[in-house]
């Protein structure tokens, strides 16, 4: 005997011919797919709930509880297609001036509406308050895309300018640190970069008065080291702000520390 037709609901089977039935509806012309279900009943609930979501505006994101039938991905997706007239198959929320990325239930990421493109068709993981997106087959740290290195830490290397560490509106985050072995400090005298680099242990290289030449500074113990026989490899930095007559000039007055000019390893 076949089974009663519910609307929203087809039946389909997994490849050990397990049957599960799909959940779908069709909204301002689009097919939207809402899940698949152990059951007809849940897949039929889900339809309807999603029937609900898209006509009643009063329904907002907050109103979502684990109770619900759809997931909260999909909840996100389908009031986002009903308020902005933009179906999206990321958890994306458009805002005015930005957009959220609703990560999970009380998980919600700020972003600058040049990066919706590069978002809408990523997934967004995390781990701890990390977060990561795979990209080429790599988990790639979202912060890389703001030129801050993986080890960059925060309140050190960079901020957030609001103190929210879930913003990341590209006017929200500052770049204190923004090469290899180079950290910043406000002294009495005015700003201070130091560059460090580690060999057994860590070097200090030197203390400058600018950003570049603290970097120039750590390139330079880089060939300092490897003529003196460490064979470590180190990334140098790439400095794009200088022509290179500049760069060539800097290196060449840059001072190195003498522990770190006269290194040698021990036999």
């Amino acid at each position: 005997m076949s089974e009663k037709r519910l609307r929203g609901v087809s039946i389909a089977y997994k490849k050990d011919g397990t049957k599960y039935y799909r959940s779908s509806i069709t909204h301002r012309n689009k097919h939207i797919s809402l899940g698949s279900y152990d059951n007809p009943s849940d897949a039929h609930s889900a339809y309807w709930e999603a029937a609900i979501l898209l006509t009643k505006k009063d329904l907002s994101i907050e109103q979502y509880s684990p109770e619900r039938i759809l997931s909260y991905r999909k909840w996100v997706i389908l009031i986002n297609f009903r308020d902005n007239d933009i179906y999206l198959t990321a958890p994306i929320y458009m805002r005015a001036n930005y957009f959220e990325y609703h990560l999970e239930h009380g998980c919600v990421l700020k972003f600058s509406t040049d990066d919706l493109f590069y978002y809408s068709k990523k997934s967004i993981m995390k781990r701890g308050r990390h977060f990561f997106v795979a990209d080429y087959g790599m988990q790639v740290n979202i912060l890389n895309r703001y030129g801050i290195k993986n080890y960059g830490v925060p309140g050190r290397d960079y901020m957030f300018v609001n103190g929210d560490d879930l913003d990341f509106r590209y006017e929200n985050i500052r770049i204190i640190n923004r090469y290899h072995g180079v950290t910043y400090k406000l002294t009495k005298r005015g700003p201070e970069f130091t560059a460090r680099i580690h060999i057994i242990g860590n070097y200090t290289i030197g203390r400058y008065p600018s950003e570049i030449e603290a970097a120039i500074a750590y390139n330079k113990a880089i060939d300092l080291l490897k003529k003196n026989g460490v064979k470590k490899n180190y990334s140098p930095n790439y400095i794009e702000d200088i022509p290179a007559k500049e760069y060539a000039e800097i290196y060449s007055n840059v001072r190195i520390s003498k522990k770190v000019r006269d290194f040698h390893l021990p036999a």
